[in-house]
Order: structure tokens, then C-alpha cells, then sequence
């Protein structure tokens, strides 16, 4: 019946005036009865749904009146446009087209999110929804909430379907029903805008050092490929900041800046200001154009401000092209020092490298190599002998390894590598100013792992023997980019433990190491690893770094955990001559649906040679934790246990509902120099819902506080 009702209906709806022309859109009506009263009405009812050009439509009943060209419509009412507003009535009366009437009683609802409940909507030309008597809020309101926790009322809300905006005339926003604040006019976003210009989110931020302030941050949006944010602080003790951020798209990349400018009590003498900027290119024939800026007008002022806690900074230009079997790669870099402890006069400032690399195999006697062609070269400032030095270095490198399987399971590899380079030394009387040196290479590697299958799990067992040599003697070097080194499980077997090629390795040596490995089926592995070098003669090369000094280095044991629900355990400790432990470090980390949680226990002797006067021990804590639907937390926290004191701490705090964000963080740094005093921030931030896109609609949890 209701199928021949809407076939009848369909015909019947050719007679509409917006219908009559062959090429117009055509508009459906559907319902249990259609009718034509004795004065040629048309009249639905029963489950009436209408259709036209997008709109749809449902109500109790509807009229049409072919002499006013209007349709009467009973409720309940629900009318449809597009994917993200439906707008909800009591009666109505409306256009054949749906775009033009009042609408009494009524309700919008957009995205999901926003809702603007009015006495009357009068729609015009299907683009502009004018909404009398109105309350808008994105908070749900039920017997159990009747007051909700924000709203606006104004006395009329117009909404630009095309521009998709929302304009308010005498608009008061309130609190848990509480008047806070009036604005004779005011535009906002509809949520289905993702940028629109406007003011964003204001944010409360109090520190020990500039008081109470408030940021008002304001959006322009220039284009669909650029945007900038120019956000005005101004602080309890006279601070006046300027923030901007600036980012704009390219079809071949992106670029950000990032900067403030700032007047304040602090350094009263003259304006401070930070410029942080990075960007990315695709270039022609696969290259790769990178940069990022960062430069400060004085020491303190990142920390001052809470802009980022770097105390060296780096501005850097990357250009890189990447190949099947070929590398191009070469970046300049400006270092400038933050630290109290350094001066910039005597550290390098101006770094540059470049580098490709091409690989091939090798015909005859199989295997694969390698060729590198490298340039270096840092400056310092200072002119002064030794202090002052500079270097540059051009090198050069050959390889060739191979491997294969040897009887019993063993697995044998071969290596052989040739390294020249030619350094440039200048402002340093401890040196030629110029070094030539060629250092061949030669290693081979002997792996035997044994695999036994056990009920529920198999254990691997792996011994690891590789021989590694190089002649005695070489060219003392400035050693000024290997000041660091590291010892563990990724290093052990390798042609050198200098990280750069500042310095070689030299004189014969064993590198030697097991590993033993449980895979269990119930998901968990746990993991040994022991390791230690052998030198046939103590060099002098590792003098100062106790852990590879004389012909043994301390002993490598590391241990890993990682069980099925995303848990992780590592621990790496060195071990020194009495089996005393020179270093260690422990990591545990758990990723779950509900926590994300890190932590660090290091300690590591003095070392003069690393710039550590002295004993580190610290141990670090860092999680986020979602409480429930609505409550989550965090907190990263660094104890110097030495000391037995905090180094520094953060804890934050946010609570979500349907309708609004509040976002509490505190931060403590209780460290100290002659530029810096300890210091705590407060910031609160408060996001509503509703305006923009904000990528969401109602949570499930947020819909439960009205059930029941």
C-alpha cells in the first residue's frame, strides 16, 4: 500500500511549480495516505517523508497549497540538509523546495555537536537559517542536567549555510546559567569549518618570574595554503609578549615560523625575542631540500617564557637525494650555546658535511661494496692558538663484505674497508696544518647460533667471535667530533667505537659477545646479551674514557623483557676490571589502550674527557594516563638522586565533557645557575565545543551523563 501511495505521490508531485520545467530537480514525496481535498489540496500524512535536492524531509503530515505555493507542515518535524545540520520542529510552513519558511518551536543541530534551540527559524533562499529567541550550547540538557554547563543566548542567531558561519546579535554568554559576559555582535565558526579567522582559545599562565598573565591568541586565515596566529600576553609585572606563527603549504612542501617579541621587568634594557622556523621541499630528480632556524636574543629567555627548554640551538640547510644503491647528502649547521658553562667563542659554531656514498656488487668474488666520498669542516669564532681551532677534512672510503654459511649451522662473514683523508688544520700549534693519513681494515665474523625447542617455547643461544684489525700506528688527529662515546649492543661488533671519522680505531682486537633468547608462546621474550673487546696492545687512543682504556674494555651485559601486554624492560650495564658497575642504565616502558608510561634510572661515574665532573644518577618518570571517559592525566618528572632533589617536574590534569575542555598543567624547575632561579608555571586553558571542526562529535561517555 504504501509503495503505490509514493508511486501516486511522485506523479502527483510533477503539478509542484518548482517541478514543472523537464530539466528542474525533481521532488519526492512519500507517505502512508496522500489526498486531494475538495479545495485541490494535497494532503500527507503518515510517516511523511520528502525529498528534494539533497533536503530531506519527515513530519506527520503535510498540505500543500498549489494557489500559495506552500506546504503546511505538522510535527513532529525533522528536516535534513546534507551530512552535518538537521533541524528539528513543532510546524512549519515552507517552500515546495525547502528553502524558504518559518519554522516555530524549533531546533538545530550541527555536526553532531552544536545545538541553537529558538522560538522561530526563518529560512531564506536555502543559505541563511535566521534563528529568534535563541540558545546555543554544545552541552546535552536533560531531566538530570537541565542547566547546562555553558550556553549563549542572543536575541537572534543567523547561520551562512555558504560561508559557514554563525553571527550573533546581543549575545550573553553564560555559565552554569550564570551571565559572564555580553556582546552586541559576535561571528563564529559553524563546527563544520576546520579554519576559519577569529580568536582562538584563551589561556590563564602565572610564573614565579612574570605573575599572572593571559594569552588571546587570534587565527587568520589567508588562504587555503597559509595561515598566521598573532597571540598578544600581557603578564601581572609589566610583560608585553607578541606571539606569531606563521605556516604555509606549497605543492612541493611546507615551511612553520614560530617567534615572539617581548618587553618585561626581566631585562628591562631592550626587547627579547626568539625566531624558531623549519621547512621541507621536494626538488627535481628526487632531491630533498630541509632547513630549520633557531635563534634567541639572549640565554633565558626560552626558559623565561616556557617556548622550548633547548640549551643549544641549531640552524641547519639539508639537502639529500636517495637512491636504490646511492646516497647524496650535504648540511650546513650554525651552533650557538646556551649553557652558562660554555663559551661560544670556543665552541664550534659553523659546521658543514658532505656526503655520497655508492653502492654495488661486486663481480668474481661476489659480496657487496662500497664507496664514500666525505667532506667536513667546523669553525670557531676565537682566533686565539688551540682554543681557536679550526679543521677541515676531506676523506674518502672502500668496502667490501661478504657473507655465507659454514657447516654446522655457522654463519661466517668477511669484511674489508680502506679509509684516506686529508685535515686541514688551522690556529692550533699541537698540529701540522696538514694531516694524510690511509688506514686499511680487515675483519672476520663467526656467528653459531643453537636453537632448542622446548614444550610452549624455543631458546636461541648465539656466540659471536669477529677479528678486527688495523695498523698500530696513524696520525694523531684533533679529536673534536667524537667526544661521546657509547658502548652497548649496537657498537660491539664494529670496525670503530669513535662515532665520526675525526679518528680510526687501530691495532688488532677480538670483538667477542653471546646472546641468549627465550621466546615463550604465551607472547613474552626475554633476552641476554654479555660482550667485551680484546686488544692485543693498549694504543692510548680510549685514554680518559675508562671504558675501553688498557687492552680489555669493561664487560657489556644487557638484558630485555617484553611481555604480550606492550610491556618493555631493558637494562645495559658496564661492568668494570673488579666487576664494578661504571655505568648503567634502565629503561621500562608500557604502551596500553589506557596508560603510556616511561621510565629512566641512569647512573654513570665522573669523566672528565665527556665534560662530566660529576656522578650522574637520575632517574625519570614520564605518563599519560586516561583516567576514564572524561578525566585524563600526565606527568614527567627528573630526580637527580644524587643530589636527592627534583631537577624538574611537570603534572597535568584535563577534564572533558560533551561541550568543553579544561586543561590544568603546573611545571617546577628547581635547578639554578647565575642567569636563572628556580621557577613554577601554572597554566589553564578552557576549549569549547561546537565552534570549528574540532575533529570530534559527542563521545559515548559524554551522551550517558543524560541516560536514565
Amino acid at each position: 500500500m504504501r509503495l503505490r501511495t509514493a508511486l501516486l505521490a511522485l506523479m502527483l508531485s510533477t503539478a509542484l511549480p518548482a517541478v514543472a520545467q523537464e530539466d528542474s530537480p525533481v521532488s519526492t514525496l512519500i507517505a502512508d495516505r496522500v489526498e486531494i481535498t475538495a479545495d485541490g489540496k494535497l494532503v500527507a500524512s503518515g510517516n511523511v517523508e520528502a525529498f528534494y535536492e539533497g533536503a530531506r524531509l519527515r513530519a506527520g503530515r503535510i498540505t500543500y497549497d498549489e494557489d500559495a505555493d506552500l506546504l503546511e507542515i505538522e510535527g513532529p518535524i525533522v528536516l535534513t540538509q546534507g551530512e552535518n545540520t538537521i533541524v528539528l520542529a513543532d510546524s512549519a510552513a515552507l517552500s515546495p523546495d525547502l528553502r524558504n519558511g518559518l519554522l516555530r518551536s524549533a531546533r538545530v543541530v550541527m555536526d553532531q555537536q552544536l545545538q541553537l534551540a529558538a522560538a522561530e527559524i526563518d529560512r531564506v533562499d536555502g543559505r541563511y537559517t535566521q534563528l529568534y529567541r535563541t540558545v546555543a550550547s554544545s552541552c546535552e540538557v536533560c531531566a538530570a542536567n537541565p542547566v547546562p554547563l555553558w550556553q549563549i543566548r542572543a536575541r537572534r542567531v543567523v547561520h551562512d549555510d555558504l560561508e559557514k558561519q554563525l553571527y550573533f546579535d546581543d549575545a550573553v554568554f553564560e555559565v552554569v546559567g550564570v551571565p559572564v559576559m555580553y556582546l552586541p555582535q559576535l561571528r563564529l565558526p559553524d563546527p563544520s569549518v576546520e579554519r576559519a579567522s577569529g580568536f582562538l582559545t584563551p589561556s590563564l599562565r602565572t610564573t614565579d618570574e612574570l605573575g599572572l598573565g593571559v594569552k588571546i591568541p587570534y587565527f587568520f586565515r589567508i588562504g587555503d595554503d597559509k595561515d598566521l596566529t598573532v597571540t598578544p600576553y600581557v603578564s601581572a609585572n609589566r610583560t608585553r609578549t607578541l606571539e606569531l606563527r606563521y605556516r604555509q603549504a606549497f605543492r612541493s612542501g611546507d615551511i612553520e615560523m614560530n617567534g615572539a617579541v617581548s618587553r618585561d621587568d626581566i631585562r628591562p634594557e631592550g626587547p627579547r625575542a626568539y625566531l624558531f622556523a623549519e621547512g621541507g621541499f621536494s626538488l627535481p630528480n628526487d632531491y630533498k631540500l630541509e632547513f630549520d632556524i633557531e635563534t634567541v636574543s639572549d640565554d633565558t629567555y626560552l626558559l623565561d617564557y616556557d617556548y622550548s627548554d633547548k640549551d643549544r640551538l641549531d640552524s641547519a640547510l639539508n639537502l639529500s637525494r636517495v637512491g636504490r644503491d646511492r646516497l647524496f647528502e650535504t648540511e650546513a649547521v650554525v651552533y650557538r650555546s646556551l649553557r652558562s658553562s660554555e663559551d661560544n667563542e670556543t665552541q664550534p659554531f659553523l659546521v658543514g658535511d658532505a656526503t655520497w656514498t655508492r653502492r654495488y656488487d661486486v663481480p668474481v668474488i661476489g659480496g657487496t661494496g662500497s664507496f664514500q666520498l666525505e667532506a667536513h669542516g667546523h669553525q670557531r669564532r676565537s682566533s686565539e692558538d688551540v682554543e681557536g681551532r679550526d679543521v677541515g677534512r676531506v676523506a674518502g672510503l672502500l668496502d667490501w663484505t661478504r657473507a655465507w654459511s659454514g657447516p654446522v649451522g655457522m654463519l661466517f662473514t668477511a669484511d674489508a674497508r680502506l679509509t684516506f683523508d686529508h685535515t686541514i688544520v688551522d690556529d692550533d700549534s699541537n698540529y701540522p696544518d696538514t694531516i694524510n693519513q690511509t688506514t686499511p681494515y680487515g675483519a672476520v665474523e663467526m656467528r653459531w647460533p643453537w636453537v632448542r625447542q622446548d614444550a610452549g617455547s624455543s631458546q636461541v643461544i648465539e656466540p659471536v667471535v669477529q677479528l678486527v684489525w688495523s695498523p698500530d700506528d696513524g696520525e694523531n688527529t684533533p679529536q673534536d667530533e667524537s667526544t661521546q662515546l657509547e658502548f652497548d649492543e649496537g657498537n660491539l661488533f664494529s670496525f670503530s667505537r669513535f662515532p665520526a671519522d675525526d679518528v680510526q680505531e687501530r691495532g688488532l682486537r677480538a670483538n667477542v659477545g653471546i646472546s641468549w633468547t627465550r621466546y615463550d608462546e604465551a607472547g613474552w621474550t626475554l633476552g641476554a646479551t654479555v660482550g667485551r673487546i680484546y686488544r692485543q696492545d693498549d694504543l692510548g687512543q680510549f685514554s680518559g674514557y675508562e671504558t675501553f682504556d688498557g687492552i680489555e674494555s669493561d664487560l657489556l651485559t644487557a638484558v630485555r623483557l617484553e611481555l604480550p601486554n606492550r610491556m618493555t624492560l631493558v637494562n645495559r650495564a658496564l661492568l668494570g676490571d673488579d666487576y664494578d658497575v661504571t655505568k648503567n642504565e634502565l629503561r621500562l616502558s608500557w604502551d596500553s589502550d589506557m596508560l603510556e608510561f616511561a621510565s629512566t634510572y641512569v647512573w654513570m661515574q665522573p669523566s672528565e674527557v665527556e665534560d662530566r665532573d660529576d656522578i650522574t644518577h637520575e632517574w625519570r618518570i614520564d605518563g599519560d594516563w586516561q583516567i576514564n571517559d572524561r578525566w585524563s592525566s600526565s606527568a614527567d618528572v627528573r630526580y637527580d638522586l644524587e643530589l636527592d632533589r627534583s631537577a624538574s617536574a611537570r603534572v597535568g590534569v584535563v577534564y572533558s565533557t560533551e561541550c568543553a575542555t579544561f586543561d590544568l598543567s603546573v611545571r617546577r624547575r628547581f635547578t639554578s645557575t647565575d642567569q636563572l632561579n628556580p621557577s613554577t608555571d601554572y597554566t589553564f586553558e578552557v576549549q569549547l565545543a561546537g565552534f570549528g571542526n574540532t575533529g570530534e562529535g559527542r563521545s559515548s561517555a559524554s551522551r550517558s551523563a543524560c541516560r536514565g
